[in-house]
């Protein structure tokens, strides 16, 4: 099924007897969700662009290729990066803004700008009613009532199907350094992140590989700006981290290494594991406790993004959350198979109140379901 406009999928929704599995580029299969499949790429294109305002407009089947040439047309970006799971997952197809926004997936830089729901300023939606929904706005301002807005990125089409998103945006960056440190274990790494992202020099990424592509552990920092700024900003950094060992320095992009934008990609979209077999495990902690949680893991490997408080772990398979235990934390199934739920299990609080949410939004549990235990 393949809605072309938003009352057509608000009628096909009304009309179904039976589940719904919901599709943007297909990208992103965490989990098998039965049901007819809805694929909404016929709802495609920009709707609205003013780089003046630093907004977009867009439908919630638009290509993230299209958005980001539409931006670059205009020195400007979405500034959460979006991880790319066509790698590691094994998928093809194109990812959807509508797809993005719905899984609220976020890169590097969340840990300095934020993540997608935040720069989301308005949504279009059908519930599983079949209503439209409309909620926010199209400009950068603060709105009265519900905050449905926020609540629709990271429900993952449970509790309605996006029709078309309302962006800000932010302008490019001129320049970038990355400060790197070479051979530090997991802790240490996660307290030279730390230390830069409490000093005062504007990281945009922070990430420790225990296994680089040359074999031996790198720790990457990033800062973003203006050349003279970001110069003078990397300079201060490595002083600063002088206590955890010599840091190298690259500036500007070059044809290879950690510090260009293919490096930072190559960890955003965690490309190390992508050719080899197992379960990945995406693992939320603080940070200063993220070190003792790998050593219960038994992983084949990992990766650490946003200073420590994202963990990518590779695994054999079973349920990584048995050897965790209880922890403050959760942890996300990416890849592979088994009976353990794909998202962490809520807590009773927490389930109450999902459950409320998609009763009032999804009544007859069409859209998505099981997708959310």
């Amino acid at each position: 099924m393949t809605p072309q406009t938003e009352q057509d999928l608000s009628d096909l929704i009304k009309g179904a007897d039976a589940p719904l599995s919901i599709r943007g580029g297909g990208t992103r299969s965490y989990a098998h969700v039965a049901g007819d499949t809805v694929d909404m790429r016929a709802m495609s294109g920009i709707t609205l662009y003013e780089p003046g305002a630093m907004t977009i407009v867009a439908k919630a089947g638009t290509p993230l290729t299209d958005i980001n040439a539409a931006l670059a047309a205009e020195n400007q970006r979405l500034a959460f990066e979006p991880m790319d799971h066509r790698a590691l997952l094994g998928t093809k197809g194109a990812p959807t803004i509508g797809g993005i926004v719905a899984g609220n997936i976020s890169g590097p830089r969340r840990i300095s700008v934020g993540a997608c729901r935040d720069f989301l300023l308005g949504v279009r939606f059908v519930d599983g009613a079949g209503n439209i929904v409309k909620n926010g706005g199209r400009v950068m301002k603060n709105v009265t009532g519900y905050d449905l807005v926020k609540l629709m990125s990271g429900a993952y089409g449970t509790l309605g199907v996006l029709t078309e998103v309302s962006l800000k945006v932010l302008p490019n960056v001129a320049q970038t350094a990355c400060v790197m440190l070479h051979g530090l274990d997991d802790a240490r790494a996660i307290k030279a992140m730390s230390a830069a992202l409490g000093s005062p020099f504007e990281v945009t990424g922070a990430a420790h590989l225990p296994q680089s592509m040359q074999g031996d552990p790198i720790t990457m920092i990033r800062i973003e700006g203006f050349d003279a700024s970001v110069k003078y900003r990397a300079d201060r950094l490595r002083d600063l981290l002088k206590p955890f060992g010599e840091a190298t320095l690259q500036i500007g992009e070059t044809d290879n290494g950690y510090g260009t934008q293919k490096g930072w990609a190559w960890v955003r979209d965690v490309t190390a594991f992508s050719d080899q077999p197992g379960d990945v495990w995406r693992i939320s902690v603080k940070p200063s406790d993220a070190a003792d949680i790998v050593a219960k893991l038994d992983a084949n490997a990992v990766q650490y993004d946003w200073g420590g408080g994202l963990i990518w772990a590779l695994t054999d398979g079973g349920d990584l959350r048995a050897k965790l235990g209880d922890f403050k934390g959760h942890a996300t199934r990416i890849r592979g198979a088994g009976d353990a739920p794909v998202f962490h299990p809520e807590s009773t609080p927490i389930a109450t109140i999902s459950a409320g949410l998609r009763a009032k939004f999804d009544p007859r549990n069409i859209l998505n379901k099981g997708l959310m235990a």
